[in-house]
């Protein structure tokens, strides 16, 4: 079994690759039931396996909490990547070259005083 941790915005993903027939659970519930919202969040989570070709190769469990259905998404996507990684160096390869390993470093920018969110301002009028 191996264990990796993904990370996106405010997302948490701890996910544990075994040895299966290429399902995909989050939380205790199949990835088509978790994110029956959209098919983008799917493919995303799906893409690490697909890209090596071992969708069917390898059971996944992860546990996400926080944030939205992107960054989950996401940190669910980089959690299976980081786990694929530990299992041989030329799948590693494979992930770095379509940037599947690189943690995407971008928060959400706080709310500053006297602006309407972080950065619009307040209508400006001469009169």
């Amino acid at each position: 079994m191996y264990y990796a941790t993904g990370r996106r915005k405010e997302s948490t993903a701890r996910v544990y690759l075994k040895p299966g027939k290429g399902e995909i659970f989050i939380n205790d519930k199949p990835v088509d039931e978790y994110f029956k919202m959209r098919e983008v969040y799917r493919i995303k989570v799906r893409k690490p396996l697909e890209v090596l070709g071992v969708l069917s190769k390898y059971r996944v469990d992860s546990y996400v909490k926080g944030g939205g259905t992107t960054g989950q998404a996401e940190a669910i996507s980089l959690g299976i990547a980081r786990c694929l990684a530990q299992i041989s160096e030329e799948y590693k390869k494979v992930l770095r070259k379509y940037d599947l390993l690189t943690r995407d470093p971008r928060e959400v920018e706080r709310k500053h005083y006297n602006k309407h969110k972080a950065r619009k301002a307040h209508q400006w009028h001469k009169r």
